[in-house]
């Protein structure tokens, strides 16, 4: 009997470390670390530096407040707003380039 508490306390601890982990996992991902943050922005910016000078390159003629070569600029953005708006806009720049690049095919 004493063996069989021994072995339901031992169970118990294991799933209360187990459950603590998945706690600390799930707010890890929630929010990420300054230093995920910042390669992140880093990301966006240089991403949308490129866009840029795509869009330059391309002669596209792709303008607003989304369309310039000033690289802090972008970091400063990307990192005052959440991560779902920061991708939303680089996807957006994408996919002008790509309609800009259909049209110079033709």
């Amino acid at each position: 009997m004493a063996v069989e508490i021994e072995r339901v306390g031992r169970m118990l601890k294991s799933s209360k470390l187990a459950a603590l982990a998945a706690v600390l996992a799930v707010a890890a991902a929630c929010n990420p670390a300054p230093a995920s943050a910042q390669a992140n922005c880093q990301w966006y910016g240089t991403t949308a530096l490129k866009q840029q000078q795509d869009n330059e390159r391309m002669k596209c003629g792709l303008s607003g407040p989304s369309w310039h070569s000033d690289l802090k600029m972008h970091v400063a953005w990307c990192a005052s707003v959440p991560p779902e708006l920061w991708r939303e806009q680089a996807r957006q720049r994408e996919q002008a380039l790509a309609a800009c690049a259909a049209k110079l095919a033709k």
